[in-house]
């Protein structure tokens, strides 16, 4: 198998390309997709795509500059540029279509502001935003990140990983970003809540990345040992926000992620 891939690769690779640069960016990708890992080191790469190591050399550089590959150690991975790249294709597939129908139809979702979005490290990245009537304006809009201390889905996202992760993720003196007064500011205080959050299936984030802003989160089914952790997430105002309100948020929230799954594949 892998020797028809450097034959493909090779040929692929020609002088027949418009723009070979390019070209062979691409199969870099590609190959780095295909393998069972998920990384591999330079001298892996030169040999899938049959072309000289200095040439992939300089590929590599130009594509890790771009966020669109990662070096760990000696191997390189996929980058998460490319999920950017993505949450921008999937605002036109069905999957995140049928997230838009489910909120536009939902007594609650409907009249506030819900997300996707994925955990990325410490991170989560902002897939799809439904905008309900009228809508909470927040500064976080497609493709951007936000730390997971600062968000109700980021909780709830990170309250899936196992102890020792969270322990060497976020020491208890780990100082946390803040942005009001209500902002986690250590990594004991993060982690002291997330047993609560997996006891009652759900985060709450009340004013901590936004004065007058309260948000509810849930995990969404993820298919696959290796599936990307994604959850939803819906947004209120706090002086508008009811425990009632909050119930059925959460209920119409469970019910958006088991339609979901998992949007990724």
């Amino acid at each position: 198998m892998v020797e028809t891939r450097t034959v493909r690769a090779s040929e692929n690779l020609g002088g027949t390309s418009p723009a070979p640069a390019v070209t062979r960016a691409a199969a870099v990708l590609d190959v780095l997709a295909a393998s069972q890992s998920g990384r591999l080191t330079l001298s892996d790469l030169a040999r899938e795509l049959g072309i000289p190591k200095s040439s992939t050399s300089n590929l590599l550089l130009a594509l890790e500059d771009a966020d669109l590959i990662t070096r760990q150690g000696a191997d390189f991975a996929l980058g998460i540029k490319l999920v950017e790249l993505g949450a921008a294709y999937l605002s036109r597939r069905d999957e995140v279509r049928e997230f838009y129908r489910f909120c536009e139809e939902a007594p609650t979702l409907s009249r506030e502001t819900v997300r996707i979005a994925m955990l990325d490290g410490t991170n989560v990245i902002y897939l799809a935003r439904y905008e309900g009537h009228p809508a909470v304006r927040l500064t976080s809009n497609i493709g951007d990140k936000m730390p997971v201390s600062l968000c109700a889905v980021g909780k709830v996202l990170i309250a899936r990983l196992h102890d020792h992760d969270l322990a060497e993720m976020f020491p208890d003196d780990l100082e946390l970003p803040v942005m009001t007064p209500k902002s986690l500011r250590t990594g004991a205080a993060l982690k002291a809540q997330l047993q609560n959050i997996r006891s009652q299936g759900y985060a709450m984030e009340d004013e901590e990345s936004t004065t007058g802003v309260v948000c509810l989160a849930v995990s969404v089914p993820t298919r696959g040992a290796h599936g990307p952790s994604l959850g939803v997430s819906v947004t209120a105002l706090k002086a508008t926000y009811s425990q009632e309100q909050g119930e059925q948020m959460v209920a119409e929230l469970q019910e958006l992620a088991r339609t979901l799954g998992n949007p990724m594949g």
